[in-house]
């Protein structure tokens, strides 16, 4: 195995795992409102990627991103689709529901196929659409078991699943893709927390150091696996990206069953195993269609 290799599984698998954990960051904001708490992030993510942008000298892109109100107007609303993913994730957490979250980002690379069929016009080859029933049966499960839809899993894979299928056709990179979403959305976020504060309303400030602390510390502990991710991604197939990326929702589980001790019925169950059968299909599928050729060569 070549080191460009191992160091790009390495970064995105450090990526993935910090994702998994974010419930913990969370629940140390517990006190702070959702919405507050996914304001703060807004504002402290563009402080500290523009500093690494300032550091790394990466600004030639800005101008031209300026000049194009078509690639302005995509990123408004991935943007706007960021900001609703982040506060749905962070009401699950706070709200004792990181199973349901995990739930939302085992389904998301089945949710990219469907949108990609539906938008793009994509094939899905027979194994996948048969990945697609039966994480359709384990959602239909899951609802008729509840009496409810999984709303929060399905917001999750959906406005995340939207905002991959923007950000596939945007021509900038992560880093200065994360920074002009943050451009877009911090003048609101800032007038939002200033209006907060003069009410009497906003925790920061009147929380405690660590609380105010961990605040600021949303912006680094957004970015960081961001770039790690960008990193892996670069030195290694999409096939392997695939199976790296269920370390977060793996993750989330574990934490929501192991560590909030979140209730799992036998019933509900069966509704993950559908979702987790559906994911073995579309991988091992996934896996054996990049290989072919390699095989059929050898």
């Amino acid at each position: 195995m070549n080191s460009t290799y191992s160091k790009g599984v390495l970064s995105a698998a450090l990526a993935y795992i910090c994702w998994g954990l974010f419930p913990l960051y969370f629940r140390q904001v517990a006190g702070v409102s959702s919405l507050e708490v996914v304001l703060h992030r807004t504002v402290w993510s563009m402080v500290f990627v523009l500093g690494v942008l300032a550091v790394m000298r990466r600004w030639a892109w800005l101008s031209t991103t300026l000049r194009s109100p078509k690639v302005l107007g995509t990123f408004v609303l991935s943007a706007l689709l960021l900001s609703c993913n982040w506060l749905v994730y962070v009401w699950a957490v706070q709200n004792h529901h990181v199973m349901d979250a995990s739930l939302g980002y085992f389904i998301n690379p089945l949710v990219n196929v469907l949108l990609g069929y539906l938008v793009l016009h994509e094939r899905p080859r027979p194994v996948q659409w048969m990945a697609l029933s039966l994480a359709a049966l384990g959602v239909l499960w899951l609802t008729w078991t509840a009496g409810h839809l999984p709303w929060i899993a399905l917001a999750l894979a959906g406005s995340f699943g939207l905002y991959g299928l923007l950000r596939k056709t945007a021509t900038l990179g992560a880093l200065e893709g994360l920074a002009l979403e943050t451009m877009v959305l911090a003048p609101v976020a800032a007038l939002w927390l200033g209006w907060l504060s003069w009410q009497g309303q906003s925790s920061f400030g009147t929380a405690s150091t660590s609380t105010m602390t961990w605040l600021v510390l949303a912006g680094p502990l957004t970015a960081i696996p961001l770039l790690l991710f960008a990193t892996g991604a670069r030195r290694i197939p999409l096939a392997t990206l695939g199976v790296l990326q269920y370390l977060s929702p793996s993750l989330q589980f574990c934490l929501g069953l192991w560590v909030f001790h979140e209730p799992l019925q036998p019933s509900r169950l069966i509704g993950f195993v559908f979702i987790w059968a559906a994911l073995l299909v579309y991988s091992a599928e996934g896996l054996w269609v990049s290989r072919r050729p390699a095989l059929q060569a050898a």
